[in-house]
């Protein structure tokens, strides 16, 4: 498996790290929470909130880094980029996530432009 296979891995998994930090990073998750997930992840507040935020974010972006990974792959792109942008593709969306946890909306914006540019150049490699 190539690298960026292996980034396809690692996005898939980062909603849940975020779900994880929404749910379990303070109090009030019961396991009858778990009913209704979403409700209780509706009701959040603080970064605990933006972590939802940044895990339904994620949810959306990754499909279309799935497929400009897969069609960089099928039309013979350099490997070598592929890799290179997939690997930067996923340092974006943590850093995106960290800005996001911290309140930082402009700095978040940039980083967010900068992984669809990833998910972009992935097309032309």
């Amino acid at each position: 498996m190539t690298i960026a296979y292996w980034c396809i891995f690692v996005a898939i998994l980062l909603p849940v790290i975020f779900t994880g930090i929404a749910k379990f990073s303070g109090p009030g998750y019961k396991p009858k929470h778990n009913l209704a997930p979403r409700a209780f992840l509706n009701e959040l507040q603080g970064y605990r909130q933006r972590a939802n935020w940044a895990q339904m974010n994620t949810f959306e972006s990754v499909p279309g880094f799935m497929a400009a990974v897969i069609i960089a792959h099928q039309i013979g792109g350099d490997q070598t980029l592929i890799d290179g942008l997939a690997v930067s593709y996923i340092v974006l969306r943590v850093i995106y996530g960290a800005l996001y946890l911290a309140n930082k909306g402009l700095p978040r914006t940039i980083v967010w432009t900068m992984a669809v540019g990833c998910i972009l150049g992935l097309f032309f490699t």
